[in-house]
Formats: C-alpha cells, structure tokens, sequence
C-alpha cells in the first residue's frame, strides 16, 4: 500500500474517532500523539478549546531517560495520571488519534488507570 494511501486512511480513522469522542471541562480528551522518539499527551477540553495539561517525553524534567516504546508510554502514562490529578481531573475521554489499542497505546493507557484516571 502507498505510504499516501495510508496517511489517507490514518485521517479518515482520526476524524471517525473525533466525531465520537468529545472533551469538556468535567471529563477532558486525554489525546496521544506517538512518534519514532517521543510520545505526547495531552488533555484537551474540546468545548472551550484549551489544553488543561500536557506531558511529553521531551520534558527536562525527566532528562530524556523516557523513551518511545512500551516501558516509557507506562511510566508517561503514570506521569500523565499525575499531572491530570493535580489540575483536579479524575475522569477522561481516551482519544487514541486513529491507531490500533495495542502496544504503546494500551500501555499508555494502563499507565494512566494505574496512576488514578478513570476512562
């Protein structure tokens, strides 16, 4: 399959999610974005268009000892939950950004129910 094919059907997935899944200000989005380097998260309150909190990999407060595979979308995850809970969020939306609930994804989000969100 083309890589344009693909791209094309990855923002077909994204939009479907999207139209579904919907952030306010008592259960905000938990948005994740991977790449080949670093994971980003984010919790988004879609109503009134603002980023609440956010947590990537890049941050130097973890001195780029997080990397972009499962271990680290745990521990960011729990990193996440703890963020989240100190901006007084309990509850989220799970946005997975058009990508399969397995690998990085699913251990992000395991991550984020260990540290104290619920989904």
């Amino acid at each position: 399959m083309q890589n344009k094919k693909k791209k094309q059907l990855l923002q077909l997935r994204k939009y479907r999610i999207r139209h579904v899944v919907s952030g306010t200000k008592e259960r905000p989005r938990l948005s994740v974005k991977f790449t080949n380097q670093h994971i980003y998260v984010q919790f988004i309150d879609d109503s009134a268009r603002i980023t609440l909190a956010a947590v990537t990999t890049r941050a130097k407060a973890h001195g780029g000892k997080i990397k972009a595979n499962v271990v680290g979308a745990t521990t960011l995850g729990k990193l996440a939950a703890e963020a989240a809970i100190a901006k007084g969020i309990k509850k989220v939306v799970y946005d997975r950004n058009g990508l399969r609930y397995h690998g990085k994804v699913k251990a992000l989000a395991d991550g984020a129910r260990q540290g104290g969100l619920e989904f």
